[in-house]
């Protein structure tokens, strides 16, 4: 089968670059060349070349992993397709914004920061996941004694931190008399362009105060939201593409129909017109930050932990499950959304509409993928909204429901006495506690002594114990079925 390219004969239907790709500046360096920024941001791009003209293209980077996918796009003359699923039928675009892709462990560090020291470029962006920031998902703060922190501390001329590749690019250009680009982060956490800053800024201080300074006076770290459902690719989704496309495409992917960007206006050196495909600017992207991390990402992980234990595979086996569908909705209504400061937004049609997207039948989106790195999303999903119940001393009964089913999946044994394959930055710690406490009451206070999820205040607050665990205990009596069923009554 032949392999997608820029002469390879594609199948009717088949949107295709209708601009002259040789216009395409690289203007954007792109850190996490990973299939939710290809089937997001990439389609952004190419829709503003290919309908308003744009010239603004990317430079795609990865720096650990992935070199397959860069491989891949590298063989095809840099295109990829993009997929949109849906229970109606898919359809299928192929992107040509992407002018050059490159591999820390291929082309070297000194090749990526040169190309991100050059003078077209200016924005870097980030999709890395909550853990690629190295910072301490409770405070937001730099984890200075993160593995790939203390090495850039040590080694700064070869940074392999995103915190630290940044700084390394931003020093030089400022020896290069450039100016400094702005730093987006369009990764799932509150505030992600704070927390950019945060990080960029801690770790440039500890290198050279000097720098510290040029930075925080010359750049900016817009914070965006996004969102569109993209599920990991498999073998499945790859020969549907090929049947798609007429041609195989390794670099391809397939998300939902539904897409949405809010991204804070605030470029140093320009931007694409990105509003003119759909996106909103705006000047404070943290309403709708929170909207999203909560009701849709925060159900999404609720559905997760107690899908799988349930034995649901997919989101939309949830869906089968009324059960699974009335605590979905009665947590983004009853305990999210009152914890919201968005405005003119009508929160009940946001969960129909949420709850509708999950019942997509095409999209094959495991509970396992998104149960992976709890201890990065918990916080912003989950923990903040419960301190805001404590303190007005309101219930949470479904936020702590789901607690308890991710203690219940990180404890590493399922329902059917199965192995768990848990995916976490801090397994070890996980493992540590798990191997180290009883089932019941001991392995909830365990899991709750991670002050880098749960802070100080969660593990001393009486009210937030006793729900969690009583959900414990009744997942253990009861199993998540009946206890999704039977909730918040059962215990």
């Amino acid at each position: 089968m032949t392999t997608l390219s820029a002469t390879s004969p594609l199948a009717e239907g088949v949107i295709t670059p209708t601009y002259d790709r040789a216009r395409i500046k690289t203007r954007i360096v792109h850190l996490g060349f990973g299939a939710f920024h290809r089937a997001h941001q990439g389609v952004y791009a190419d829709r503003l070349a290919a309908e308003h003209g744009s010239d603004w293209g990317y430079c795609e980077v990865n720096l650990i992993g992935g070199e397959k996918q860069i491989a891949d796009i590298q063989h095809q003359d840099l295109l990829y397709s993009v997929s949109e699923m849906a229970d109606a039928g898919w359809s299928c675009r192929v992107v040509g914004t992407v002018k050059r892709a490159m591999h820390q462990s291929v082309d070297g560090i000194g090749a990526i920061l040169d190309a991100m020291a050059q003078p077209d470029i200016a924005i870097v962006s980030i999709t890395v996941t909550e853990k690629g920031y190295c910072h301490h998902p409770a405070s937001g703060k730099l984890n200075q004694q993160h593995p790939l922190i203390q090495h850039d501390l040590a080694h700064p001329d070869e940074p392999q931190s995103v915190a630290g590749v940044i700084v390394a690019a931003l020093k030089l250009r400022r020896e290069r008399g450039l100016p400094a680009f702005s730093v987006m982060s369009c990764d799932n956490m509150p505030e992600n362009g704070h927390v950019t800053r945060n990080v960029v800024l801690e770790l440039a201080a500890l290198q050279d105060a000097g720098l510290a300074a040029w930075i925080e006076g010359n750049s900016s770290f817009p914070s965006t939201m996004v969102d569109r459902i993209v599920p990991a690719v498999t073998l499945e989704t790859l020969a549907k593409i090929q049947t798609l496309l007429g041609v195989n495409d390794p670099a391809g992917v397939a998300c939902e129909p539904f897409c949405q960007w809010v991204v804070e206006d605030n470029f140093v050196q320009g931007r694409p017109a990105w509003e003119k495909v759909g996106a909103e600017l705006v000047k404070d992207v943290l309403p709708y930050e929170e909207m999203k991390l909560r009701m849709l990402n925060g159900s999404h992980s609720f559905l997760a932990y107690l899908g799988y234990l349930a034995g649901y595979q997919h989101i939309s086996d949830c869906m089968q499950d009324p059960h699974f569908v009335a605590a979905a909705r009665q947590l983004m209504i009853a305990e999210q959304a009152p914890t919201l400061r968005t405005l003119d937004v009508d929160l009940a049609a946001y969960a129909d509409s949420l709850i509708a997207r999950y019942r997509n039948t095409a999209l094959k989106h495991r509970t396992w993928q998104i149960a992976m790195d709890g201890t990065q999303k918990l916080p912003q999903r989950w923990l903040d909204a419960i301190r805001w119940h404590l303190n007005r001393g309101d219930s949470f009964d479904y936020l702590a429901l789901g607690v308890a089913g991710w203690m219940r999946f990180v404890g590493g044994v399922d329902e059917q006495g199965q192995a768990i394959e848990v995916s976490d930055p801090l397994l070890d710690q996980l493992q540590q506690r798990v191997a180290q406490s009883a089932q019941g009451e001991e392995r909830v206070h365990a899991l709750l002594s991670l002050q880098a999820v749960f802070g100080d205040d969660l593990p001393a607050s009486p009210r937030f114990i006793e729900r969690v665990l009583q959900a414990y205990q009744t997942l253990l009596t009861h199993g998540a079925r009946q206890t999704v069923a039977l909730w918040p009554t059962a215990g």
